[in-house]
């Protein structure tokens, strides 16, 4: 029985630019308001049509305080209240699970989840300590420090990397090979004037600061940088006597992304325009810590279970994979070929503006499926404090 529905298409993702770059003058709420407006006007979305709305974010802006209810308001859903939600990295598998929980307790029936991240010109928070020497306080770059340093595992995210890549024996050679192979699988989603990306990602107009006037139109991610396999081998590792470089972890970045799920099938069936999409499982898991991109063979292995099913079941595998260490342990551990993971890309190469990233992968996921002919997709990625979360989907 599905967790829940998601009409075919009801779902959009801005393009995501590297930090520091198109978007980086945009307040993350009111930017993920401006792209959820002009994506329901093109999918004949109507704001009245909600009854539940749930916004995700990891990333302090002015205001944040208010979330949801602000971006609803922004959406023309001012009469919705609804939770503001932060779990890192899985915060788009976890927007889809409290939608659904909300759902199985008879609280909504047609739900809007949508997410929104600016790492560019992240807060510089300040906390004051009276009884501090002087009265001076501590300070912390909310995105820098939070790579920089877990207060559990007392690491980086790149030494859970590196942890991960010393006891499953994975090289740098391995990991070049694999974000090479990435690359070339996103080339495919740039194909035919960016076809597949163009089922799920508008051209996007950039507005200025204030929302007032269009600065620039954007078609398609933004500051990729192409892969020269010469260069790599030249890269030195991050840590020394490690062997993740900088060519084998994502970028940080800005963007959004949103989906609209339904309780009822035949509600999912009306606003959708093409076959069924049903929620199967969404779980979560967490490994020893300091071993975060080890954390989606947990997550997932609970789903297969949860579902009776054997890895061979699943048709698309789509993953949040902040370092190819995650692939390339994730697929030792199920036995599969990772070069059959992430077709037309992942964000590994279309960057990380964490919030709504997981909500672009399973978009991607249920495209890919439908491009197939149908079949069932497993949504997988890591986040902060050695977890993850992770999704199944069948399209019919």
């Amino acid at each position: 029985m599905a967790l829940a529905y998601i009409p075919y298409g009801a779902y959009w993702s801005s393009p995501f630019a590297r930090w520091q770059g198109a978007f980086a003058h945009l307040h993350s709420v009111p930017f993920a308001a401006h792209v959820t407006r002009a994506a329901m006007a093109e999918r004949g979305l109507a704001a009245g049509a909600l009854d539940y709305v749930a916004y995700g974010y990891t990333v302090i802006q002015p205001n944040i305080f208010y979330g949801a209810p602000w971006f609803s308001a922004l959406i023309g859903a001012e009469g919705l209240p609804g939770p503001t939600v932060n779990q890192a990295c899985a915060t788009g598998p976890r927007l889809i699970a409290t939608a659904a929980g909300e759902m199985a307790l008879g609280n909504a029936k047609v739900a809007l989840v949508a997410a929104g991240d600016r790492l560019s010109n992240g807060a510089h928070v300040y906390y004051p300590a009276p009884g501090g020497p002087g009265g001076t306080g501590a300070s912390e770059n909310w995105v820098l420090d939070s790579f920089n340093h877990d207060p559990w595992a007392k690491s980086a995210m790149v030494d859970t990397a590196e942890n991960v890549a010393r006891r499953e024996g994975i090289g740098t050679e391995e990991q070049h090979e694999l974000v090479i192979h990435r690359y070339a699988q996103y080339q495919q989603a740039l194909a035919g004037d960016r076809a597949f990306q163009r089922r799920y990602m508008a051209e996007l107009e950039v507005p200025d600061a204030g929302f007032r006037k269009t600065v620039a139109t954007v078609a398609g991610d933004q500051g990729i940088r192409p892969v020269d396999p010469e260069k790599m081998a030249r890269l030195k590792p991050v840590r020394e006597g490690g062997s993740v470089t900088f060519a084998g972890q994502t970028h940080p970045a800005d963007g959004n992304a949103g989906m609209i799920l339904c309780a009822e099938a035949g509600q999912a069936a009306e606003l959708g325009k093409g076959p069924q999409v049903s929620i199967l499982a969404v779980t979560q898991a967490r490994e020893e810590k300091g071993f975060m991109p080890a954390a989606p063979i947990k997550a997932t292995q609970r789903a297969l279970d949860q579902l009776g099913l054997g890895i061979g079941a699943i048709d698309a595998i789509k993953s949040h994979n902040p370092f190819a260490v995650n692939d390339i342990a994730f697929a030792r551990a199920f036995g599969i070929d990772w070069r059959g993971m992430n077709n037309y890309g992942s964000s590994l190469i279309w960057g990380h503006p964490q919030g709504p990233t997981g909500l672009r992968g399973v978009i991607e996921l249920i495209e890919e499926l439908e491009m197939r002919g149908g079949g069932m997709g497993l949504f997988q990625g890591c986040a902060a404090g050695d977890s993850a979360m992770a999704v199944v989907v069948r399209v019919g």
